[in-house]
């Protein structure tokens, strides 16, 4: 199989952030898309680790690429929620994707982070 530049940028752009993002003092959102590459229907695992904080509501995570959009939101009940919240998104078609988390406190967003996955054609789809 050969990947493309554009793919191998995607794959390089998604371990740089995922190793950028590691939770540190003050950040309260970190999150791994996986796997960045896959063929079509894609299924994305989408794996966010939230800070516990009583601010904390809701989260919501996107996937979302020029022709297609799917999103999932979970309530979060401040410090007493578990900090790992996994998504599934299945049968995405072709594209690249943003993938992006928003938690949402008491007042209003908190924090968003984003990520890239691509889906490519599977052999033999035209």
């Amino acid at each position: 199989m050969r990947i493309s530049r554009y793919a191998a940028l995607v794959v390089g752009f998604c371990a740089w952030s995922a190793a950028s993002s590691t939770l540190k003092g003050g950040e309260m959102l970190r999150m791994q898309v996986s796997p960045a590459i896959q063929r079509a229907p894609a299924m994305l695992t989408v794996r966010v680790s939230v800070e516990e904080s009583p601010e904390n509501r809701w989260l919501q995570v996107v996937a979302e690429s020029q022709n297609f959009y799917r999103s999932s939101q979970v309530q979060i009940d401040g410090v007493n929620s578990t900090p790992l919240k996994v998504f599934e998104f299945r049968g995405l078609p072709t594209g690249v994707y943003e993938v992006t988390s928003v938690l949402v406190g008491t007042q209003g967003p908190r924090a968003t982070i984003s990520r890239v996955a691509q889906v490519v054609a599977s052999p033999g789809a035209r």
